[in-house]
This record gives C-alpha cells, structure tokens and sequence, in this order.
C-alpha cells in the first residue's frame, strides 16, 4: 500500500485540536444535549468509528477527507465511552484516566514490540495501521478524563486546564526544536496532550460564562470547529496541490 497517514506539520496540529476539541463538544451534544445518554452514544459513535475505520483500512491510497473523518469518529467515541467510565460506571476522572493512561501506554508497548518503532512518518503496511489507529482511540478516550479531572477535580478550571496543558505542549515544542530527544517520542507526548488540551478548551467554548466558559454551547461551539477543520483541510489540500506535493 502507499503511505496512509498526512504529512505532520502546522496544519496537522491545528486540525488534530480541532478534531479532539469538535469530538468533546459533539458527544456532549449527542450524549448531554439531545439526551441519547453515555452509553446508547458510546455503542452508536463506536459502530460508526469501527465503519470508517474499515473503509479506511480497504483504502490502499491515503485520502486525506477520510483520515480526518476517522480521526473525529475516535475522538467524539473516545469522548462518550470515557464519560460513561467515568460518570456512569463510577469511576471518577481520577481512576478513570488513571486506567486509561495503563490501556495507551500498554498499547504503546505493543505496537514497539510488534514493529520495533513508534513512528507515524510512513505506514503502509494494514498491521501498523490497525495500530495506529488503536491507539490514536485509547489516546482519545483518555483526553476526556484527564481534561475533565484538570478542569473539574484539581481545582484549576477550564481555563486553568486549558492553560497548563497548553505550557505542557509549549515545553514539547521547544524540546523538539533545542534538544536532540527522539522526535517520535515528542511525537506522541504532544498527540495525548492535544486531546486534554482539545477537552478543557471544548468546555471554555461551551460552559456558561459563571463557571469560566464562553456559553456557546454544544451545538454552537460543534458548528464552529467543523467550519475551521473543514477550512483548514480545504487550504492544505490546495497548498499542496499547487506546490505539487503529495496529498
């Protein structure tokens, strides 16, 4: 197969927060707002995510609109099925997010000691993609958790949740272009952190102004972040498509 995953860069990062932060908001609105409930959502979001998933690995060619589309499917299921833990089956943010930190970093390991390496430059085979994609959902799953556990349980808020997950992210960057430590590794500490990050800030956008929100609600804050992911995929595709470069 030919590489099925899009070139890493500036754009991928901003469409990655929109996609986490659009899948926070898009499952409370499911979940929360149309009052389907944590698990009828979960089992309902989980199905359509495993359908795109499919299509993608029966893909042999990578098509940029449905990686994107696969990647809002894990991160609105990761956002229902962690509620669910947390909320419904009772385990609280803390050990919620405590098991699922175990569940990535044990499929983390996995796919070391299947493939010998972590890197999400070029993959190509079905077996690193299943992976891949595996573990981009634990990854997702565990953003809600610890977004909510920043912002509800540790005292900080939305916006002080959003804004030690942002420094976090700051000192990955500044890690990546000053020091000589892997690439891959920052790699996928800045990938988790997005989701926490894409969590707290979905619920600035949606919460009411008295509790540290902006009170655009779900539906409101889901319908903005579609237009800047959709926008964003837009420009990328023709940039790269007038400098002649692959997809």
């Amino acid at each position: 197969m030919a590489n099925k995953v899009v070139q890493v860069g500036v754009a991928f990062w901003v469409m990655k927060i929109c996609a986490t932060t659009l899948g926070e908001t898009a499952g409370d609105e499911l979940s929360m707002t149309l009052g389907v409930g944590y698990a009828a959502s979960s089992l309902l979001l989980i199905s359509i995510f495993a359908a795109l998933l499919l299509w993608q690995l029966l893909s042999t060619r990578l098509h940029p609109w449905l990686f994107w589309a696969v990647m809002l499917a894990s991160s609105t299921a990761g956002t229902t099925m962690s509620d669910f833990m947390d909320r419904t089956l009772g385990l609280g943010y803390a050990r919620g997010a405590t098991l699922l930190v175990s569940c990535l970093c044990a499929m983390l390991l996995l796919w070391w000691l299947i493939e010998r390496n972590l890197s999400v430059e070029r993959i190509a085979r079905r077996r690193t993609e299943i992976l891949y994609w595996l573990t981009i959902l634990f990854s997702n799953t565990l953003g809600t958790a610890l977004g909510d556990f920043l912002s509800d349980d540790s005292g900080l808020g939305f916006l002080g949740g959003a804004a030690l997950i942002a420094g976090a992210l700051l000192v990955v960057l500044m890690l990546y272009r000053f020091t000589r430590i892997s690439h891959v590794a920052l790699f996928w500490f800045a990938f988790v952190l997005t989701r926490p990050f894409g969590a707290t800030f979905g619920d600035v956008l949606t919460k009411p102004v008295a509790k540290g929100g902006l009170d655009l609600g779900t539906g409101g804050a889901s319908l903005v972040l579609l237009a800047i992911l959709v926008a964003t995929l837009f420009f990328s595709l023709r940039r790269e498509k007038s400098a002649g470069a692959p997809a």
